[in-house]
């Protein structure tokens, strides 16, 4: 298996299975002299863990980071930052009846036939829980580029059909972690939460959409060719478990606009060349333009539903099989901050790349 490593310059390398002694990585590039804040890296992994309310897995799983290199006196020394966090509630118990079938819309079928072996306890390397790494790089990516006075944030915009406005200046932003759901609306949370409720009753799943934003992000970062800075965030979106679309501005959205109507003007506001709108997102021939990033990812129902279903077996067999365990009912509340972590992690790639003269 290859391609376990993310980045150019700040690289993440990622290792572990949901069911084995540990998960973890190792974080190169991350500038030296930077306060490393443990406490906050902690507490991006707690808003990503298992079990926090009755809307997400049972799974307990305290999810403590230990930072093993690349740190002094708080400090990143510019050496590779090795850290590691320990799987403690595991119960591979669960799986045993499905080590000789292909659950629906799962990774087993294709795993199998690419490798020919495949861990079968809780998806082994296509499990979500591997995205504990991508949390810590994130985190660490975030403390870099609070030094630089860019944030990125995000948060529930969708669940089924209950949606908020597209406009994110709508709302505040700082609201979003004041519920389970990770929604900036009250009212919408409230809809939200009643509605993943009902799904888990049922047994059943369902997906919706996170909107992220970048402020203070400069001008310059990507490149016009293969290089584009939307395109490396949406690959970095669609790495992410249960990702399944992209869009960055108005997206899908504009396509029923005009030229007229979507064009961002320029304008100089005392001596300062800016947009008057948007639409863009932020990034213009691939280039940051100054303006906030903003861009939505579509994430499908998580595919282990506690119902009956049809598949087959390793020989071809035909058999009807049910999901025992703790799963999500809805990955949006837990997808939150791996979303910011793969967006902080790619703002701090660029960043460093233009930094250095290679972008």
């Amino acid at each position: 298996m290859t391609r376990n490593t993310f980045g150019n310059l700040f690289t993440l390398t990622t290792f572990g299975e949901s069911h084995g002694e540990a998960v973890g990585g190792v974080i190169d590039g991350m500038p030296a002299g930077i306060d490393i804040d443990q406490d906050f890296i902690q507490q991006e992994l707690n808003r990503r863990r298992p079990g926090q309310s009755n809307i997400t897995t049972s799974r307990q799983e305290a999810d403590k980071v230990e930072l093993l290199s690349g740190v002094f006196e708080g400090k990143s020394t510019g050496c590779p930052i090795g850290f590691i966090v320990r799987n403690t509630n595991q119960r591979s118990k669960d799986y045993e009846n499905l080590k000789s079938l292909f659950r629906p819309s799962h990774a087993d079928f294709t795993y199998d036939q690419k490798y020919g072996v495949r861990d079968y306890r809780g998806g082994g390397r296509s499990s979500a829980r591997i995205t504990i790494s991508r949390c810590v790089g994130g985190a660490l990516a975030k403390l870099a580029l609070k030094q630089l006075g860019i944030s990125v944030q995000a948060y529930t915009s969708q669940v089924g059909t209950i949606a908020l406005n597209r406009d994110y200046r709508l709302y505040n932003l700082d609201q979003t972690e004041s519920n389970a759901v990770r929604c900036p609306d009250p009212e919408k949370a409230q809809e939200m939460e009643a509605l993943i409720t009902q799904i888990k009753k049922e047994g059943d799943t369902i997906g919706g959409v996170i909107t992220c934003v970048v402020k203070g992000c400069p001008v310059g970062l990507g490149e016009p060719e293969f290089g584009k800075l939307h395109a490396a965030l949406g690959g970095a979106m669609l790495s992410i478990n249960a990702a399944k679309g992209f869009e960055y501005g108005e997206g899908f959205e504009g396509v029923t606009a005009r030229g007229s109507e979507q064009n961002d003007i320029f304008q100089n506001i005392n001596g300062q060349i800016t947009t008057k709108t948007n639409y863009s997102g932020g990034i213009q021939g691939g280039i940051s333009n100054g303006q906030d990033i903003y861009f939505r990812v579509a994430f499908k129902p998580v595919a282990t539903i506690l119902m009956d279903q049809e598949t087959v077996d390793k020989e071809g067999n035909p058999t009807l099989f049910k999901t025992s365990g703790r799963h999500d009912p809805c990955v949006l509340p837990r997808a939150v901050p791996i979303v910011e972590a793969m967006a902080a992690m790619t703002i701090l790639d660029f960043t460093l790349l233009k930094n250095s003269g290679n972008r």
